[in-house]
């Protein structure tokens, strides 16, 4: 009874600060701790360098597109603007948590890492915000037409700020008992929400047209959007709650070395994953060509966001 409590605590500790304990008394790098079975670090480690080159640009493309476009932007725009800053800012660590992880034995690099979990973590909140609007804009368009003005959605996106940093800062503590069901809580919480969006806008598209194939354009976008969100959330956020209940059947090193790494990983992934797919649905710019000195170059491009 006192080791299975004993590799409860090692666990749960685990969750709570994203650091893997080691198990000998002499201080070694978390790789070390883990040499007999590197595979899967070393997988998380690349998904966290793709995010950190492919993600960074993606979101600061996205940043600069909404921008280009502010003047006929969609009304949730506002959150995809803060889930892109959101997502550059995670996208910094990997040089620190390479270092971290391999080279590094102090206890001072995991505040800061952890902070920056922290934030990513909160990162369904967005989501849920731009599922949200789409419901709105599909169920209750009467509601969302008196709502449109995008000063109610700078205060839900500064909430959720406050939250996310509220959040981040306790996680980077990491000594608060039982903090990591509140991540749990909060995928779950934000994977129904979504699915409940989900449903209902499918219904509305089913109603909209009986008889017709024909849907409504904006109803068709806002529904690709939420399916979108919808996968991400499936794909991106569910494995870490689908793993962690289920620790006290893997053995510690097991936990520590492969289920940690492959539930976060395949969660930090979606930095780079929800960009692309926003830009994917996009009309991005063409360059303009010049057919000689003499010949002027095209007007420019006419950018389109979807509504």
């Amino acid at each position: 009874m006192a080791i299975t409590e004993l590799f409860r605590y090692i666990n749960s500790s685990l969750l709570i600060s994203h650091r893997p304990l080691n198990s000998s008394p002499a201080e070694q790098t978390v790789y070390a701790g883990c040499a007999h079975m590197p595979a899967v670090l070393i997988f998380y480690l690349v998904l966290q360098f793709i995010n950190m080159f492919m993600g960074i640009p993606a979101n600061i493309m996205v940043l600069w597109l909404i921008h280009k476009n502010k003047g006929d932007s969609s009304t949730s725009d506002i959150f995809i603007v803060h889930l892109a800053v959101l997502d550059t800012f995670f996208c910094l660590i990997p040089p620190l948590e390479l270092a971290n992880l391999v080279y590094l034995t102090t206890s001072s690099t995991w505040y800061v890492l952890r902070f920056f979990y922290g934030v990513k973590d909160s990162s369904p909140l967005f989501l849920s915000c731009i599922c949200l609007d789409r419901y709105m804009a599909v169920c209750h368009p009467i509601t969302f037409t008196e709502l449109k003005d995008k000063r109610h959605r700078s205060v839900c996106a500064g909430v959720v700020w406050f939250i996310t940093l509220v959040y981040a800062a306790a996680k980077c503590v990491g000594s608060i008992p039982n903090f990591e069901k509140v991540f749990t809580v909060m995928i779950l919480a934000a994977f129904a929400f979504m699915l409940f969006c989900n449903i209902s806008i499918l219904w509305a598209l089913r109603q909209s047209a009986p008889g017709r194939d024909e849907r409504h354009p904006v109803k068709k976008k806002a529904f690709k959007m939420v399916i979108i969100i919808l996968a991400i959330i499936v794909f991106n956020y569910f494995p870490p709650v689908a793993l962690f209940p289920f620790q006290d059947y893997f053995s510690p090193a097991v936990f520590r070395c492969y289920i940690h790494y492959i539930a976060f990983g395949f969660m930090d992934i979606s930095s780079s994953i929800q960009p692309v797919l926003y830009l994917s649905r996009e009309k991005l710019p063409k360059v303009p060509l010049c057919c000689s000195k003499n010949t002027e170059c095209a007007d420019d491009p006419v950018f389109t966001v979807n509504q």
